[in-house]
């Protein structure tokens, strides 16, 4: 008995671990899906025909708020339950990287998108001249996976990774990862919507591509949300990540880093990118006194796996060392981390770190994580405290109470 019981706590200890270290918009969207399909299974709604996706509906009757309740309600329980296993460890890493009030709006961005996408390509496929395909603009879709295939593709960008696991089966190249997800859904289940799928990733490429930096607002849109006194329970919680009021992360696309006209930007990045069919992204370049030095043009955040969830020191320590052994292979030995920049541009968008800088701030960030507090609320506290331990501690002791 006593092997069983210790495996059975040691299973919840790690479920409890794995779920505490979610980020607050993450767990909080997580929720919102499971409560939605576990009250229409109670109530008995089981007819998604005024709620779901329907691009005939959407055109003939302008029906917007379809963008959005489609893709909050689910079909089936393993339908709900697979999306949000996708979505949690994806959306996880993607709000420690841009903030919860930056991911909020992207996934309200691109659910939009996709939705547009959607409609666009249905009846250019109806209406088109050679053969006509009407099923699609009568096609009712629901669901989160057109999102979760639009973050894949951000994710990938970001991350900076060369291969992708499916299933824990095979690695695949990563610029393929989303499109052979599209091509093997289709043949694992009759009732996926392909249109939805590839709309998804659509968006994703279009985000990343820089398209959509007209739409994104500055960092003061974010800083001026975080500071909104009826959101203050909110951003005091341990999983709410603060956007620091800054550019914390210099390659995110955002309407601030646009320094070309859109039409140079479309012809810019798609003869860039058309070789190689992977998104990616010039950095936005950091103005000194004396000249300008350019950023690496790869995220400098850390690159984990689609299915990491980093909960554990040692792990992302680990992934974060590998990452930045192999960005010093091709660019500057004084890149800045992920919480060093954001630290850096709380003083001022145009300031260097220098080599000490990094050490010192490394070394207090290890003492904060030795005296218990978790890692991501370690890095953001001392970034706003900037560097300073003392002030950390008291930022960080305050969310705790």
């Amino acid at each position: 008995m006593r092997p069983n019981i210790i495996t059975e706590a040691g299973v919840s200890t790690r479920l409890n671990q794995w779920w505490g270290s979610t980020p607050f918009i993450t767990s909080g969207l997580t929720i919102i899906c499971a409560a939605i399909y576990l009250v229409c299974l109670l109530v008995g709604y089981d007819s998604y025909a005024e709620i779901c996706f329907l691009p005939s509906a959407v055109a003939s009757h302008l029906q917007v708020y379809r963008f959005y309740t489609s893709v909050l309600f689910h079909g089936s329980l393993l339908h709900v339950l697979f999306n949000m296993l996708t979505f949690v460890p994806l959306g996880t890493e993607l709000e420690r990287i841009m903030g919860s009030v930056r991911l909020l709006f992207l996934m309200f961005l691109l659910a939009t998108t996709n939705a547009i996408f959607h409609l666009i390509v249905a009846f250019l496929v109806d209406y088109n001249p050679l053969y006509h395909v009407s099923y699609l603009v009568d096609e009712c879709s629901i669901g989160f996976s057109g999102v979760i295939f639009s973050m894949i593709v951000i994710e990938t960008s970001l991350s900076g990774v060369q291969y992708r696991s499916v299933f824990g089966l095979f690695n695949v190249p990563a610029k393929w990862y989303a499109w052979i997800l599209l091509i093997l859904f289709q043949f694992l289940a009759s009732n996926v919507s392909l249109l939805g799928h590839l709309s998804g990733i659509l968006s994703g490429f279009a985000y990343t591509y820089g398209l959509f930096n007209y739409l994104l607002p500055g960092p003061s849109f974010y800083s001026s949300i975080e500071g909104l006194s009826m959101l203050s329970v909110c951003v005091r919680r341990p999983g709410f990540i603060l956007c620091t009021g800054g550019t914390t992360y210099g390659q995110l696309p955002t309407h601030s880093n646009m320094s070309t006209p859109p039409s140079a930007l479309i012809n810019a990045n798609f003869l860039r990118n058309i070789s190689s069919w992977m998104p990616s992204r010039r950095t936005s370049t950091v103005q000194t006194s004396t000249n300008q030095e350019q950023e690496d043009p790869r995220f400098p955040g850390r690159g984990r796996t689609l299915a990491s969830t980093g909960t554990e020191p040692t792990a992302r320590e680990a992934n974060a060392n590998l990452h930045a052994r192999l960005l010093d292979n091709s660019t500057p030995s004084d890149l800045l981390t992920n919480s060093q920049h954001t630290a850096a541009n709380a003083v001022r968008a145009d300031a260097t770190v220098t080599a000490d800088q990094t050490d010192t701030f490394d070394e207090e960030l290890k003492k904060l994580v030795a005296m218990g507090f978790e890692r991501t609320q370690a890095e953001v506290a001392l970034a706003a405290a900037d560097g300073d331990p003392n002030v950390a501690i008291e930022i960080l002791m305050s969310q705790q109470d």
